[in-house]
């Protein structure tokens, strides 16, 4: 199947990525409004295109371009799964351009994921370094 890497998706991918994001429990209540402000402040956006434009997997990405980025919601569309896309998005972001020479890039992931992401030198050991949040609840 042939795809494309695109760095900014059309009002219908944007459509798309919203119910991408409805199968997923991280996701789940994301609204097309609150995605179109998510991806007017992402510094990268990754996707992964067909030849009829219809989005098979996304990420994005926050990051300085020099010491820290953070790689967030990796996902490829279900029908497409198991097909290698995954790898094919997480090569478009370990090899981009404006990321290559960035020291530390992070992302959350779940355990079953952690093989996957170890493929490209990611690791789950970070010194004891231990993930803390603030939760805000959303407001509409």
């Amino acid at each position: 199947m042939n795809y494309q890497i695109a760095n900014q998706l059309t009002e219908k991918q944007i459509y798309e990525l919203v119910e991408l994001y409805k199968n997923e429990f991280w996701s789940k209540d994301r609204t097309f409004e609150r995605v179109v402000k998510m991806l007017k402040a992402s510094d990268l956006i990754i996707a992964l295109v067909c030849d009829d434009e219809e989005l098979i997997g996304f990420c994005r990405v926050l990051t300085d371009f020099v010491y820290r980025g953070t790689l967030y919601d990796v996902i490829i569309k279900p029908d497409y799964r198991k097909m290698g896309f995954g790898a094919k998005l997480l090569d478009a972001v370990i090899n981009h351009p404006q990321l290559k020479e960035v020291e530390n890039i992070a992302l959350y992931c779940l355990p079953e994921m952690i093989p996957f992401y170890e493929r490209w030198g990611f690791k789950n050991d970070v010194d004891g370094i231990k993930l803390m949040r603030r939760s805000h609840p959303l407001s509409e």
